[in-house]
C-alpha cells in the first residue's frame, strides 16, 4: 500500500489534520487504533461536559426554591444519564467518520508501527499491511499516567476513563490529585450525591491557575460537601469486593479511610512508546514527548507530530491548530504555528478560563502590569440567573495599555474567554475592550468593564481616586 501521507491517530489533531490535508488535494490514509474522535471525543472531553451538564442541572434543580420553584421529588436515573452521554458521543464521532470519507480520507482501523521513516506497519484484524508514504503526522495523543501502586482495574479504582463509565452512582469518591480533571469529575459525583473527597499531594489545587480563581472554585466545592486535603499522600490503596480502605499521609498527620472508589487523575503520559520511532529516526525528550520545529516537523524533515505528543499544553483546540499548521507545511505553504493567545478551560463550578499573561507570571517577568477585576455580582445578566460568583480579571501593560491576560472564573467563563482571545491575538489593548459597545444585559460586559476599570472610570463598581 502506498500513501502521499499518513496521519497516525484520528482524534482533534489526527482527523482535523487529515481534512486540512485532503481540501489541500493530498492523498490521505488514517490510522486508528480504536475509534475516530480520539481521547477527547470518546473519553475525555465531550463525555465529561455532557455528564457536567447533568450534575449542573440537577444541582439547579435541588436549589430551585431560591428563585420560587419547588422542585420536589427530583429522581436520577443512572442509567440513562450514562445513556445520553454516550448519545452525545456517538454522534459527534459519526460525523467525524462522515466528515473524513467524504473528503475522501482512507481510515485504516489498527496498530501503527514505524519500518523506517518512509513505511510502517499496520496490524489489523485481518493481519499486517505495509504502508508506504511521503510524508507522516503522529497524532497518537495521550493516556492517563500510571502511578506506582495504584491497580487500576476500572471497578473499584478508576483513572478517567473509567470515573466516565460507572453504572451507579458511588456512594464515596476518593478523588487523587487536584487538577482539573479529578476537579471536574469530582464536582460532577458530588452533585450527583456522591460523598467526595480530594487529595493533592501539592499545596493547592489546580496549581499552575491563579489561585484567585480558585479561591472561588474551592468555596463552591466545600458548599458541595466536597472535603479536601491538601499537602497530602496517598501512601496506600487496598481495593475488595466492598469498597478501598485508603492510607493518607499529610503536613497535618496520618490518616485512613474507606471509599467505594477511588478515581486517580494525576496527569497524562504521551502515547509514543510503541511506535517503534527508532525506526524512523524520530527523537523523544526525556517525558516521552516528540520535539517539533515551527512547521510541527520533527527531527526527521517528512515526519511531523501534532497534539499531545508534540507537549504542552495539553488541549484538543491546541492539536487541533497544530494540525492545520503541520498540512498546510506538507502541501507547501508558508505556514507555521505562531499562536500568541492560547485559551484554556476547567469545567468546575463555577467556570474558570484563561489566556494569556497571569499576575504571578507578570510579577516573575518583572512586567510592569495593571490588574483591574470586575466583579460578576456587578453583572446584571449574572444576577438575573443567580450565577454572581467570580469576577473576570484583565492584566494589561501598566505604560501602553496592551492586553496581555485575561482571567475568569464565574459563569459561562468557557464562551467569555473567546472575546478574550481574540483581543489578545490581535494585540488589543485594555480601551478596546472597554470602547466595544456590549449588548446589554449580557455577561460578556464584565469584559468591558473591567477595561473600563484599567482605565480609571469604571461605571457600575465605585473606584476610590
Amino acid at each position: 500500500m502506498e500513501t502521499e501521507v499518513v496521519v497516525i491517530g484520528a482524534g482533534p489533531a489526527g482527523y482535523v489534520c487529515a481534512i486540512r490535508l485532503a481540501q489541500l488535494g493530498k492523498k490521505v490514509t488514517v490510522i486508528e487504533k480504536d475509534v475516530v474522535g480520539g481521547v477527547c471525543l470518546n473519553r475525555g472531553c465531550i463525555p465529561s461536559k455532557a455528564l457536567i451538564h447533568v450534575g449542573t442541572t440537577l444541582d439547579k434543580m435541588k436549589h430551585a426554591a431560591s428563585i420560587g420553584l419547588d422542585v420536589g421529588g427530583v429522581k436520577t436515573d443512572f442509567t440513562k444519564v450514562m445513556e445520553f452521554k454516550s448519545s452525545v458521543v456517538k454522534k459527534l464521532t459519526t460525523g467525524v467518520a462522515s466528515l473524513l470519507k467524504a473528503n475522501g480520507c482512507e481510515v485504516i482501523t489498527g496498530d501503527a508501527k514505524f519500518l523506517s521513516s518512509t513505511s510502517l506497519s499496520v496490524q489489523t484484524k485481518d493481519g499486517t499491511k505495509t504502508l508506504k508514504f511521503k510524508h507522516a503526522v503522529i497524532a497518537t495523543g495521550s493516556r492517563p499516567a500510571a502511578i506506582p501502586g495504584f491497580n487500576v482495574d476500572q471497578k473499584r479504582i478508576l483513572d478517567s476513563t473509567g470515573g466516565l463509565d460507572q453504572t451507579e452512582i458511588p456512594k464515596s469518591m476518593l478523588c487523587v490529585g487536584g487538577g482539573y480533571i479529578g476537579l471536574e469529575l469530582g464536582t460532577f459525583y458530588a452533585k450527583m450525591g456522591t460523598k467526595v473527597t480530594v487529595v493533592e499531594a501539592g499545596p493547592a489545587l489546580l496549581g499552575t491557575i491563579d489561585p484567585d480563581l480558585v479561591r472561588v472554585v474551592e468555596k463552591r466545592m466545600t458548599a458541595l460537601g466536597i472535603v479536601i486535603h491538601k499537602d497530602t499522600q496517598v501512601k496506600e490503596v487496598k481495593a475488595s469486593a466492598s469498597g478501598v480502605s485508603v492510607k493518607l499521609a499529610g503536613k497535618n498527620g496520618d490518616g485512613a479511610m474507606d471509599v467505594d472508589k477511588v478515581l486517580v487523575t494525576i496527569g497524562r503520559a504521551p502515547n509514543t512508546d510503541a511506535l517503534d520511532l527508532v525506526k524512523a529516526g524520530v527523537k523523544l525528550d526525556a517525558k516521552g514527548f516528540i520535539p517539533v520545529d515551527p512547521r510541527r516537523a520533527t527531527n526527521v524533515a517528512n515526519i511531523f507530530a501534532i497534539g499531545d505528543v508534540a507537549g504542552q499544553p495539553l488541549l484538543a483546540h491546541k492539536g487541533s491548530k497544530e494540525g492545520i499548521v503541520a498540512a498546510e507545511a506538507i502541501a507547501g505553504k508558508t505556514t507555521i504555528y505562531d499562536v500568541r493567545a492560547m485559551p484554556a478551560v476547567i469545567f468546575t463550578d463555577p467556570e474558570i478560563a484563561s489566556v494569556g499573561v497571569t499576575e504571578s507570571e507578570a510579577k516573575a517577568k518583572s512586567l510592569n502590569v495593571k490588574i483591574s477585576a470586575f466583579p460578576f455580582a456587578a453583572n446584571g445578566r449574572a444576577l438575573s440567573v443567580a450565577e454572581s460568583d467570580g469576577f473576570a480579571k484583565v492584566i494589561s501593560d501598566a505604560k501602553t495599555g496592551k492586553l496581555l491576560g485575561v482571567h475568569i472564573v464565574g459563569c459561562e467563563a468557557s464562551n467569555l474567554i473567546a472575546e478574550a482571545t481574540l483581543a489578545i491575538e490581535m494585540g488589543a489593548n485594555v480601551e478596546d475592550l472597554a470602547l466595544t459597545v456590549h449588548a446589554h444585559p449580557t455577561l460578556p460586559e464584565v469584559l468591558m468593564e473591567a477595561g473600563e476599570l484599567a482605565m480609571g472610570h469604571p461605571i457600575h463598581i465605585f473606584k476610590r481616586a
